[in-house]
Parts: structure tokens; sequence; C-alpha cells
């Protein structure tokens, strides 16, 4: 224990400030422990009442096949799966005992709701539309967007137009137009007309969680192939094609107001468009290395660049006659999205496993550095609550707040979650149903209900 600990190190040769510091660490570890083995053996005794219970019936629960309803929630803790969570806790390293118990208490907290199935290769990026009807948009290495109903999971416009992977999609501010960044080295833009399904009252929210592992099936799909979007109605045509990229157009996203659009790419520049013409209005030149991000201001006209050459970069186009650039350096490894928040910061993410925030009117270090375990991929924030979701290489999503708190880790298992790598998160702050969506190389988008004042609460 930490006390037996301070006896045997009292001839210590640490400064006594390193020393107080272990000790309040073994302190911390040592009740996370309590904590946890306490937890463990209340599940058991709840775990042999149950069995004790169900005997009479015939059955038990040993992990296998668990009746629905009520006993679903409490079986999925299983005898064997409890004995293997305390080999396993205490084999483990410290940060991981620590994200152990972190976890035990995000599952009511984080609950996926809906699984978006139709895309035949990997989802880069998924956005929320901003206006009525509030839709869905998945982009994928199959070389199509989706649009999905939110409630019913049915997909409801396919757009075929681009010849590459599409690697990402935007809502127009105001109409029901998207703008979509290509392989195929053009970003387009198109009209979408859709009309929502009505949900079925009988759908149970949770429907998903309790299905066995289908690889990228949905059990509402009747035809069986895992293509929820073959009788979907297609538009072949976009109203608007911007070129002049001499390589992948990665990433592109609108100005506020809608008049303009800005995008990423390959060939080591952002391109900033006349919407209404389709000419190229400036040429973003700087970043030594390919580009991998871009992001807009919600309120003015600011953008934000992020690439392979551990940079990213602030363009500013609020005066027309000044367009000046500042560079943001941070990060050791590609810089894999940079996005605005509420305020004076932008939120960074990197290949090198960290997320940093930054103030704009201090670029010189970063206000908060989140350290993970790996990759991070297109991150989103919840401009509200100030809330940013971590999706990574290792198939995790996170929560963290501003400061560098972690909230909450998105629940995975092979029953749930994803099982490849999540590429992208978007939240979405006013939905009844889904507050937040990922999407990854499993081919699935998932909306999940997060919910933020308890989350905040425990916090």
């Amino acid at each position: 224990s930490s006390s037996e600990w301070q006896r045997n190190h009292l001839d210590s040769k640490l400064p006594s400030s390193v020393r107080n510091t272990l000790l309040e660490l073994f302190g911390q570890i040592e009740r996370e422990f309590e904590n946890l083995y306490i937890e463990n053996l209340e599940l058991r005794r709840e775990i042999d009442t149950l069995n004790e219970r169900l005997a009479a019936e015939g059955q038990t629960i040993d992990g296998a096949e668990l009746s629905k309803g009520q006993l679903k929630t409490k079986a999925s803790h299983s005898t064997s799966q409890l004995s293997q969570k305390l080999k396993t806790t205490y084999k483990a390293s410290t940060s991981k005992i620590v994200s152990s118990f972190k976890t035990t208490t995000s599952r009511a907290i984080c609950q996926l709701v809906k699984e978006y199935v139709g895309h035949r290769d990997g989802i880069w990026d998924v956005s929320v539309a901003k206006t009525q009807p509030v839709v869905l948009g998945t982009a994928s290495a199959d070389h199509t967007a989706l649009l999905w109903s939110i409630e019913t999971g049915k997909c409801l416009v396919k757009y075929v137009g681009h010849v590459g992977s599409v690697n990402s999609i935007k809502f127009h501010p105001t109409e029901q137009v998207a703008l979509t960044a290509s392989g195929d080295q053009t970003a387009h833009i198109w009209r979408y007309i859709v009309q929502l399904p009505t949900p079925q009252p009988t759908a149970d929210c949770n429907q998903v969680s309790g299905e066995d592992e289908i690889e990228f099936s949905d059990k509402d799909e009747p035809d069986g192939d895992g293509d929820g979007s073959s009788d979907c109605p297609t538009i072949r045509v976009p109203l608007t094609s911007l070129k002049s990229h001499q390589g992948v157009v990665i990433a592109a996203d609108w100005l506020v107001g809608g008049k303009q659009a800005v995008t990423a790419s390959w060939d080591r520049t952002a391109n900033l468009y006349d919407v209404e013409t389709s000419e190229l209005v400036h040429s973003l030149t700087g970043h030594d290395q390919e580009l991998t991000h871009c992001c807009t201001h919600p309120t003015q006209r600011l953008v934000v660049t992020s690439s392979r050459d551990t940079t990213f970069r602030l363009w500013d186009f609020r005066d027309p006659s000044i367009h000046s650039v500042n560079v943001f350096q941070g990060h050791t490894d590609t810089v894999t999205s940079a996005v605005f928040t509420v305020g004076d910061n932008v939120v960074s993410g990197s290949d090198d496993r960290t997320v940093k925030v930054w103030d704009l009117k201090n670029m010189r270090s970063p206000i908060a550095t989140i350290r993970t375990d790996s990759a991070v991929n297109r991150i989103n924030v919840c401009v509200g609550q100030r809330i940013i979701a971590l999706p990574h290489d290792n198939r995790q999503v996170r929560l963290f707040d501003m400061s560098g708190v972690r909230l909450a880790r998105l629940p995975r298992s092979n029953r749930q979650g994803h099982r490849r790598m999540v590429c992208c998160s978007a939240w979405s702050e006013d939905h009844p149903i889904c507050n937040l969506f990922t999407c990854g190389f499993d081919r699935q988008a998932i909306g999940w209900n997060i919910n933020i004042p308890a989350l905040l609460q425990e916090k």
C-alpha cells in the first residue's frame, strides 16, 4: 500500500515534491483497485442471485445466448467475463486500470442507437445537415456519398457523380445542397430533395446493441447483401464541379454564408472558390506536404488547413485587402484535422497521438494537450458543451473536455461499436435521438446518444 511504500522510502534520494506526487498517484491507484474489486464482488453476487433464480427455469447465464428484455443488461456481465475482467485488471498497467474503471460508468451515458449500413467500402467522413430535414451524410471510398434518415437508418439519396473515392461531405448552411471532395481531383456541389420516412413507433432504440456480430450487415435490410443503398434515389450529375487541383481533393467546406467554398488537396494547396461561378478566387500555398483537412469558422471568414508537414495554418479573409496566414507548429507528425470551436479556439488532432487546444490570440503554444495511445483522425467539437470527440486508429472513440479531461469512451465490443479504424466524428447537438455520429473502415456509420448532462456531472 502507499503507506508501506512511504515507510520504506523515508531515506529516498527523490526530492520531497516528487515523492509526494508519487504517493498521491499510488493512493489513487489503490482506490481504483479497491473500487473495481468491490464492484466486481457486487456484480458476482448479483450474477449468483440471478443464476439461482434462473436455475429453477433450467437456464443459467454463461455468456452464451442471452434472453431479451431486462435480463439482457444484467446478463451482459456474465460470470466468465467477470473472472476474465478480474484477471486482466490485476495484470494491467495503471492507465489500463483507470480506463477500465472509467468505462464501467460510460455505458449508460453513451448508448449506441443506430447503425447506418450500405456502403461497399470504408467511410471517410460523416456530417449532419444544418437545415430541415436533418439528414446524415456519409462519404465513402466506394466512390459514393449517401444521405440517411437518422431515425430509421434508411438510405434516402445516393450521389454517384464522382469517379474516385469520396473523401468528405459538408452540408450548405441554409439550402439542401451538399459539397463533396474526391480522389478524382474535383469537389462537387449537388442539390438533393429527400422525403423522410416515418419512424416505426415499435422500433426499439437499442435494438442494435444486442444483435450478434454479422460483418457489414443490418437486420433491417431485407436483401441480405449489406447494401442498404441499392433502392434509394440516385443523383448522377452535380450542379457545379470545382476543378483546378492537380491531386486528390481530401476535404472541402463552405465559408460562412455558403457563397464560397474551400478545398484541400494532396497537391499541397487549398483553393477558395466562388460557388455561383465555380471560379477560383484564391490558391492558398505554403504547406510543404499534402493537405489532410480544411475547416471553416461558423461565423467569420476564417479557414484552417492541416497537413502532413506537421503544421496547420489559419487563413484570414475577413479583410478583403489583406489575407494573413498564421502557422501553428506543435505536432510531431501529420495533423489529421484542425477545427474551430466557440470563441477563439482551434482544436487540432494528429498521428502523433495528441490533440491540442489553441487560443487564436496566442499561437505559440497550446492551452491544453491531450495525450492518447493511438493516432487521432477527424475530430469534432460539440460547440454548446465544448466536448471533443476523438476517433482513433485503434477503433476507439473517446470524449474529452476543452481542458483535456477525459469524460468517457464509447462502448466497443464484438457486439457493438466499430470493428476497424474510426475515421471521423460529428456532433448533432439538437437532435433528440442521436447527438453524435462516427464512421469508419468497417463500412458503417453509427449514431450515438450521449447523455451530456450526466457526462458533465460525472466529471
